[in-house]
């Protein structure tokens, strides 16, 4: 006690020098030192308004009935002669310190129950607010004019008073939880400018929480928490009762209807307010005995302990075990599971919903009242501990002083008898907790999972604890928290359905759990996140990934290996369907079936709905592609099958597109003439480089070159009559559109056709004569470099034989080997001044010395200088390891030459490949393949010099 007096004797001093306080009797000096000695917040107090001295000795005069009265009345006059915003601040923090101080000074001298307490507190939050808001609205509509709906009836802002300021049962030192709306939509009158109730509610809305909220010289009224509206912080501030009531009933969350059972409403009287008080009533009161809200509970008090154990908040007496919220839990079960079928249940106070269920018969009520016993005096604890200092606590105090206050006024002897009675009471309290809602496997596992990363606001620090429980090292943890923090905040920006957020809350805590287990896993983490961003208001993703485990195993696998994976996934969520067979994922079509796959994947899909075909072929392609890379991944299988895979893929969509093309052009123009008595086309399509060479990547372009019939004289013979010369300029000019076009799945191929004849001066489609004519006599060498790596890839037998005598032709005309290698070497050189990217100790894997592009040059000068000698053998092939083979065969290339060239050629493209999937650039470190460069260059030493 003699802590106590101290304090007493010290804050007594001060006063006494701001006051004379010979007017107070014996009596009143003796109150004024023992609640002095009781609570800072009175002596602050009363240092700032001394005169509230005479309101403190005066408040025993008048029962709490007058009391609020007077309240109301004095807040009214006050607020009537209040002329500015500024003014306004002052005088509604004055106001809320005066009648605080009043509680308090009550409670802490024994002079007033908890229940008076209680009524007196929310009595004046909800004068302070709803004067202070019908002040701001008279104001603001003398500024910019009165909001009214299209019918003409005058709107007014309407507050959701949430918690325990909606059950009328405020704690001393409470935030407070609004939620704003207004009636109907409409528009401002008889200000200078028109404007939007929305926009008018909005600004009112904000000087509402100013005038609450803001901190002055004065201190503040309330902390105000706007984050129970709907869709929380990214919602906007206020919203129409339309809005608000298609919120609730397509998005409304389990966590939000527990939050609606006590939300009452503020606001002027009258049909509006009725209508609000009825609209929700549905949403959280079912027809039926809702037995899952049980459930919804026990997972609220699971991530509500988990909490308590991540902030180390011991000794808590709301968030703890047997505390304040678990005896909420016990009344709003009851509310919840029965308040739609018996409505004495659907009240908003704590305590009078304790004796509806005694009185319903729904529990003993000697447990009720043991509950109520338990209420009262934690709830009287909460409120002795926040009248100290007027600060927001349901924590224990650690201090001898703050102790000795709770156990003085709690009429206890010492701590430790406190202490074993407030054990006992909330053991009590948690036996009936378990005994109505019981425990959920969330709760008795919680150590186990990562539940509380989503469910819960966790900081940055908390959250690196959590994963360093789980095993994770300090700074990998501290990547994944800046990840994971980063990805709910974009979350909260882009709004769920309910369906949505409760399976992300079950399927992040999997995701986390099993990333863990990777190396690099804040990469991977990074990945993941960014395809969730893509696929969240997908619910039936979310839904696929959580409930298929071996499915969400396959996507980081996939991830893992490949950026580009992830990305494709993301673009394309529709992929996530073929990682529910991992048999069939690994396992990429059959070269020979990739024709016949593609029309039977495209029989579904309505001929003449053009827009489907478009969008289903570069669906067909991207599947093809996430199993093509998840075996190249697998290892499933090797470098140049991938190559052949993504080629024969190629081959398959550009005969479907030209069938496409061909068959629309047709129906408009009818057959050329060159073609009407067969079934030919008369149309080839050439591929060049990577196509021609069977070495397609995973983002090459197409090279392709058009050609038709050599002797194509005469029209069309459909109702539109065209010149066939003009039938197969639009007949490629609609092949590249169906190709290039970009759809929601993106563009098929980049198509380049800048290798036909005389280049992009040259025609669309050129003639098979034309072709032979512009290689004979005025191609460049390197474009009979390029024709070594050509070959057709759609073509009917006519043309195919001509276009391959016009090859071997070109590729077997005489050349002096001296000339061609200065020509092939000046041509390579000027590739590398422009195109090397590689700077000093690196290797661009493409265009530096001993490269991918040295490699093909060598190749492309051994046919140009001996297929004349080869008898057509080296005009056979256009891939480069079978030329490098048959150059071997005809001795052209020592065994050693040979596998130095093909090992080369191999390491270096799948190099490019792994770095293809991983989105990285082609330039590597200069020690890397030096053993392979090095025989690359000597051969090309040989040859090229």
């Amino acid at each position: 006690m003699s802590l106590l007096i101290d304090c007493a004797s010290i804050h007594l001093e001060n006063l006494k020098q701001r006051v004379d306080l010979s007017f107070c009797s014996e009596t009143q000096l003796i109150a004024l030192k023992t609640a002095l000695g009781l609570s800072d917040f009175i002596a602050d107090s009363l240092m700032k308004q001394p005169a509230l001295l005479e309101e403190l000795f005066n408040s025993s005069l008048f029962v709490l009935e007058e009391r609020t009265e007077a309240l109301k009345a004095e807040l009214e006059s006050n607020l009537a002669t209040t002329i500015d915003e500024e003014q306004l601040h002052k005088v509604l923090r004055q106001f809320r310190r005066k009648h605080m101080v009043i509680i308090a000074w009550r409670e802490l001298l024994g002079k007033a129950s908890l229940t008076e307490s209680f009524k007196h507190i929310s009595f004046l939050a909800d004068e302070l607010i709803s004067q202070a808001m019908n002040w701001l609205y008279e104001k603001q509509c003398t500024e910019q004019g009165t909001p009214f709906n299209r019918e003409g009836i005058k709107q007014s802002l309407f507050i959701f008073a949430m918690g325990k300021l909606g059950g009328r049962e405020l704690n001393f030192s409470s935030d407070i939880d609004l939620i704003f709306t207004y009636p109907e939509h409409g528009e401002t009158q008889g200000g200078r400018r028109v404007i939007e109730n929305q926009r008018f509610f909005v600004k009112l809305g904000q000087r509402l929480i100013a005038a609450l909220h803001q901190v002055t010289v004065d201190g503040f009224v309330y902390r105000v928490d706007m984050r129970l509206r709907p869709f929380g912080e990214s919602g906007p501030l206020v919203t129409s009762f339309a809005s608000i009531e298609d919120y609730y009933q397509s998005h409304g969350r389990e966590w939000e209807r527990y939050a609606m059972v006590k939300a009452r409403v503020i606001g002027e009287q009258g049909d509006y307010k009725k209508e609000l008080e009825a609209m929700l009533r549905p949403f959280v009161y079912r027809r039926y005995i809702d037995f899952s809200a049980i459930e919804s509970l026990r997972k609220m008090k699971a991530m509500i302990s988990a909490e308590v154990r991540r902030k180390g908040l011991k000794d808590n007496i709301k968030l703890g075990t047997g505390g304040i919220r678990e005896i909420e839990f016990v009344a709003q079960a009851f509310q919840l599971i029965r308040g739609g079928r018996t409505p004495e249940l659907q009240c908003k106070g704590l305590q009078e919903t304790l004796k509806v269920i005694a009185e319903i018969g729904a529990l003993p009520r000697e447990r009720v009242q043991s509950l109520l016993d338990s209420y009262h005096f934690l709830r009287r604890v909460e409120n002795i501990l926040q009248q100290i200092n007027d600060q927001q606590t349901q924590t224990l105090p650690s201090s001898e002083l703050d102790r000795t206050r709770l156990i003085t006024v709690m009429a206890f002897k010492d701590w430790e008898s406190f202490y074993q009675t407030l054990n006992h009471v909330m053991k009590k309290v948690h036996d009936e907790f378990n005994w109505v809602v019981g425990e959920s496997e969330d709760e008795k596992h919680s150590d186990q999972d990562l539940c509380e990363l989503w469910a819960l606001d966790l900081t940055e620090q908390e959250t690196v604890t959590l994963l360093m429980e789980k095993g994770i090292v300090e700074n990998v943890a501290t990547e994944l928290s800046t990840i994971l923090l980063s990805f709910k905040d974009d979350i909260t920006k882009r709004p769920m359905g309910p369906r949505g957020q409760e399976t992300m809350g079950k399927l992040l805590p999997k995701i986390v759990e099993k990333i863990c287990r990777y190396d690099d896993s804040a990469e991977l983490m990074r990945r993941i996140t960014g395809l969730l961003l893509k696929i969240m208001r997908r619910t039936a993703y979310l839904e696929l990934l959580n409930e298929n485990d071996g499915a969400l195993n396959q996507l980081l696998k996939l991830c893992h290996a490949s950026p580009r994976i992830s990305s494709q996934l993301g673009r394309h969520p529709i992929l996530l369907d073929e990682l529910l067979d991992p048999q069939h994922l690994y396992h990429p079509t059959e070269l020979v079936n990739y024709k016949r796959d593609l029309r039977q994947f495209m029989l579904r899909i309505p001929e003449e709905d053009m827009e489907q075909q478009m969008e289903a072929l570069r669906q067909f392609k991207q599947m093809q592609f996430l199993h093509i890379a998840a075996a190249d991944i697998a290892g499933a299988i090797e470098l140049p099958k991938v190559s052949d895979h993504l080629t024969f893929l190629s081959e398959a969509l550009m005969d479907y597109v030209v069938q496409i093309a061909w068959t629309q052009m047709v129906e408009k123009f009818g057959l050329p003439s060159n073609v009407v008595d067969s079934d030919r086309k008369g149309f080839a399509v050439i591929g060049y480089g990577k196509m021609g060479g069977f070495e397609l990547g995973y983002s090459s372009d197409l090279d392709v070159v058009f050609l038709h019939d050599s002797d194509i004289k005469g029209q069309t013979n459909g109702r539109r009559l065209i010149d066939n010369q003009v039938f197969y300029f639009r007949l490629g000019q609609r092949i590249i559109h169906l190709f290039s076009v970009r759809t929601n799945s993106g563009v098929l191929y980049e198509i380049d056709i800048r290798l036909r004849p005389s280049g992009d001066s040259g025609p669309l489609v050129a003639s098979m004569q034309g072709y032979n004519n512009y290689l004979k006599n005025d191609a460049w060498t390197w474009e009979h470099q390029a024709l070594v790596r050509s070959r057709a890839v759609f073509s009917d037998a006519l043309l195919l034989q001509q276009f391959n005598e016009i090859r071997e032709s070109i590729l077997s005309l005489p050349r002096e080997e001296r000339v061609l290698a200065k020509e092939v070497a000046d041509m390579r050189k000027k590739m590398r001044d422009h195109l090397n990217r590689a700077e000093k100790g690196q290797f661009d894997l493409k265009q530096s010395a001993g490269g991918m592009v040295d490699i093909e040059f060598i190749a492309q000068y051994l046919v140009l200088a001996n297929a004349e000698k080869s008898e057509k053998a080296l005009c056979r092939w256009s891939d480069n390891l079978r030329i490098f083979e048959t150059c071997k065969v005809l001795n052209l290339l020592t065994e050693s030459q040979e596998k130095s060239l093909t090992d080369a050629y191999c390491a270096i493209r799948d190099a490019a490949h792994r770095l293809t999937l991983n989105k990285q650039t082609r330039i590597v470190d200069e020690k890397r393949f030096e053993k392979e460069r090095q025989a690359v260059i000597k051969i090309w030493q040989q040859f090229l010099a």
